[in-house]
């Protein structure tokens, strides 16, 4: 009995808060860990003319950099490309897949159907009896910030609508190593150059070498073919 007044006596009110605050915030930090990644979306305008990939962490840093990369002034809603549907809590924009593709519209415009789309007009049942994807593999670049120099590159496989593997390669340092690699070629044409002059110089010391002890040469044979004249004339008067 006195054992159980004492495991009782220790879930006090106290206890019970400080456990339920610790789950609290351990869920809190599970839930910002998981969306403090970047997910990856192409955004449209309303023409579909235009058609760029951003990725972004809620729907409000999305609604921002819309307006950078489509030079759009004002957002009025974002709607999913394929059907009209708004995309207006944070809620349903976190249960959208990624690579989803939205439309964003500004004042006084609306959704339209894709009329260049091939299966518009039939229901959804023609289109997944006429086609079966195998294999989709999808290639997205984006920036983050305007001042990149390259940016990132999504790429995502698909097989048979089902299965996906992505990949995100972010070249950040991209700027910085083009400058490294131009200045290394500066630096080994430099050390090209300088070798390449130094041995013309030598070839040419060389080269003027054996031209001078040409020159030196013939003053010699000249003088030993007038003595041999001198002795055959000689010769010739005995």
């Amino acid at each position: 009995m006195d054992y159980a007044m004492k495991s009782f006596s220790v879930l006090t009110t106290s206890s019970l808060s400080k456990c339920v605050t610790a789950s609290a915030s351990m869920t809190q930090q599970l839930l910002t860990g998981r969306a403090s990644r970047p997910r990856p979306f192409r955004v449209t305008n309303a023409d579909r003319s235009l058609k760029k990939g951003i990725m972004a962490y809620s729907l409000a840093d999305l609604i921002n950099k819309v307006g950078e990369s489509l030079s759009v002034l004002c957002v009025s809603g974002l709607v999913l490309d394929e059907d009209g549907t708004g995309v207006d809590t944070e809620g349903f924009f976190q249960a959208l897949p990624e690579n989803s593709v939205l439309m964003v519209l500004e004042k006084d415009q609306k959704w339209t159907p894709d009329t260049k789309s091939p299966f518009r007009g039939q229901p959804s049942d023609f289109r997944l009896w006429k086609r079966t994807d195998v294999a989709r593999l999808t290639f997205d670049l984006y920036k983050n910030n305007p001042e990149d120099f390259i940016g990132c590159l999504n790429v995502k496989a698909t097989f048979y609508g089902v299965y996906s593997v992505s990949y995100d390669l972010r070249c950040y340092a991209a700027k910085k190593m083009l400058k490294e690699a131009l200045r290394w070629a500066v630096f080994s044409m430099q050390a090209a150059g300088h070798i390449l002059l130094g041995s013309s110089c030598y070839i040419e010391y060389l080269l003027q070498e054996e031209q001078a002890a040409k020159t030196l040469s013939l003053p010699q044979e000249s003088r030993i073919r007038q003595l041999q004249s001198m002795l055959l004339g000689r010769a010739s008067q005995l």
